[in-house]
């Protein structure tokens, strides 16, 4: 299971989680909710205490990932297959240009 701490700005916005069966989740964090509720990450995705789950990444995600000749340099750089969409997510999205920012969170199990 691989997660990611979601940032708008400068606030955890909340969690996206890939389980070990390849399906999505994401929460946004209590506090976010409560203080953030008009500041969402997408118009699919409005501020809300209920889980979001998907088979595939969420679209929005999916279009943070670089795509094209920046996609095959990250890929061979970083040694991570092009359908691996949470593995170039984790890698590519951490200064993402805008408001949101992807930063891996630390395993339990390694």
């Amino acid at each position: 299971m691989r997660q990611a701490a979601i940032y708008y700005k400068d606030l955890l916005a909340g969690i996206l989680t890939e389980t070990d069966d390849g399906d999505y989740i994401f929460q946004y964090e209590e506090q976010y909710v409560k203080e953030h509720s008009k500041e969402f990450l997408t118009f699919t995705m409005p501020v809300t205490a209920k889980i979001y789950t998907a088979k595939r990444l969420f679209p929005f995600f999916e279009g943070l990932i670089p795509e094209g000749w920046l996609l095959n340099i990250a890929s061979k750089n970083w040694k991570i297959n092009t359908n691996d969409r949470m593995g170039l997510l984790l890698a590519c999205c951490q200064n993402c240009i805008g408001a949101v920012s992807v930063q891996p969170t630390p395993n339990e199990n390694e």
